[in-house]
């Protein structure tokens, strides 16, 4: 017996790995080769392309599609039709299969309807606003978001802002980390 859930709609090739606790919802298709952590829920309308990992408790909302060079690490919020890119300069007349690599890190969450150009890297705990145009990397604990988007301050994993206006510590108004800016980058200093 299978200890993850897929619904009837959905159509899961041959040879994909999917954890323990995972539901995969109406509509989805998940290509040969993926490997889906525990605990993970993936929304109505779904597109997995071939050989992605998702990693574990990973929340992929409606209408996402996560092509062919994306991977997803634990922890991860795909808001409901935020789009991945695979390739820098598409044509239709020219077949590309080496998809530039995007990376989304643990914990990160990416809102609704934003763009993910690839070949970034999204750091740990980053929030993206929705509809952003994500077209560079994206530091550990950033909140970015507009088109382009841009630096507008940080947050703490538990997803609060993080206020460093006179002093490089701040602290999360949720869990009361500590943090610390140095040279441009957020680093927690205690858990």
């Amino acid at each position: 017996m299978d200890d993850f859930f897929v619904h009837e709609t959905a159509v899961v090739d041959a040879g994909v790995h999917i954890g323990t606790g995972t539901k995969v919802w109406h509509f989805s298709h998940i290509m040969s080769h993926c490997t889906v952590g525990v605990d993970c829920v993936i929304g109505q309308n779904v597109f997995l392309g071939a050989s992605v990992k998702i990693g574990s408790g990973v929340k992929i909302q409606n209408n996402v599609s996560v092509y062919s060079g994306v991977e997803i690490e634990d922890d991860v919020f795909l808001g409901p039709s935020m789009v991945f890119t695979n390739v820098n300069a598409p044509r239709s007349f020219i077949e590309q299969k080496n998809y530039s690599k995007t990376l989304v890190k643990k914990g990160a969450s990416i809102g609704a309807n934003a763009t993910i150009v690839c070949g970034n890297t999204i750091g740990a705990y980053a929030f993206i606003g929705a509809g952003a145009v994500v077209t560079s990397e994206v530091p550990d604990y950033a909140f970015i978001y507009g088109v382009p988007a841009r630096l507008k301050g940080w947050v703490s994993k538990a997803g609060s802002r993080l206020y460093f206006e006179d002093s490089s510590t701040a602290f999360c108004d949720k869990t009361g980390e500590k943090y610390e800016l140095r040279d441009g980058a957020v680093f927690l200093v205690t858990s």
